[in-house]
């Protein structure tokens, strides 16, 4: 069960007032995934709340416990800061469909969605995000992997609506990666995105890892068998060759028109491999790594 703290009061919401008196209604920002529930699925998602307008939702902060990026944000608005402060995740956010749709989408409604195959989930998982939740009652905070909880369903009440997200760095000696799989580089949804957060100790042995992948089930989700058994072994190819099956035990992917069961479980595997070869070196000697485009 999801713990729900005692809401907080918040400022007077027109948006939430409204919201909390059409519950069912559907919000809409950039519209680039709930117009395509209209023009290809023929859906019918009247009554509809429009937020694009709302500069409330569209602020980006930082401090000193992370970025802080409202619902409304767009993937554009977001880039320079992110790409500055998390490099990783700027040059996911490139290969985030066309200029247009990075102009109009927001991160924010990327998460809302819920979908499986959504980019920025398993990438903010993976830092161990925080999501903010609001309604005309209050607010409360959960962690972003907390709020998928199964196909087609999260962890949101009637009435509430993603409100920010905190990201939190990655710690200087920290390797941060993130893999987007996709037929087309460029303009392409993604048949999986795995992403990599790992802290090592003075002794090159795993403290800390966390492993998310979008399009592995019906919704982001870590690899908690892989990290499990990595936690305190060296960062070495022979505990790595050992884990890599275990990622069986984590997905059961399905076959689409993407990928097949079997590439994107096998993928998912060689991506652990990826990782662990861009992040040591011979000898075991460790370099630092960006994600180049996958």
């Amino acid at each position: 069960m999801t713990n729900r703290p005692a809401p907080s009061s918040p400022p007077r919401s027109r948006f939430a007032a409204i919201l909390s008196e059409n519950p069912d209604a559907t919000i809409v920002a950039g519209a680039t995934d709930v117009g395509l529930w209209v023009t290809k699925q023929m859906r019918r998602i009247n009554p509809v709340i429009f937020i694009g307008h709302l500069t409330d939702l569209q602020s980006i902060t930082e401090d000193e416990t992370g970025i802080t990026i409202g619902a409304g944000v767009s993937y554009t608005n977001a880039f320079d800061l992110l790409s500055d402060e998390i490099p990783a995740l700027g040059r996911l956010i490139e290969r985030i469909g066309g200029q247009q749709v990075r102009n109009v989408g927001t991160i924010g409604g990327n998460i809302a969605n819920g979908s499986p195959i959504g980019d920025t989930p398993p990438a903010l998982i993976a830092l161990g995000a925080e999501l903010t939740l609001r309604s005309h009652s209050g607010r409360r905070t959960l962690p972003l992997e907390t709020f998928f909880i199964a196909y087609g369903k999260q962890d949101r009440l009637p009435g509430e609506f993603v409100e920010k997200i905190l990201v939190p760095r990655p710690a200087e000696d920290a390797f941060y990666a993130v893999y987007k799989i996709s037929k087309r580089r460029d303009e392409d949804i993604s048949a999986l995105c795995g992403a990599f957060h790992l802290t090592l100790d003075e002794e090159g042995k795993v403290e800390t890892i966390r492993i998310a992948f979008g399009g592995m089930a019906g919704t982001p989700k870590r690899a908690t068998h892989v990290e499990d058994a990595l936690l305190g072994q060296p960062w070495s190819w022979g505990v790595i060759s050992a884990v890599r099956d275990l990622f069986d035990a984590d997905y059961q992917p399905l076959t689409d028109w993407r990928a097949t069961a079997e590439y994107r479980s096998l993928t998912a595997k060689n991506l652990l491999t990826r990782f662990f070869l861009e992040t040591a070196g011979a000898g075991q000697e460790l370099v630092r790594f960006e994600m180049e485009e996958a």
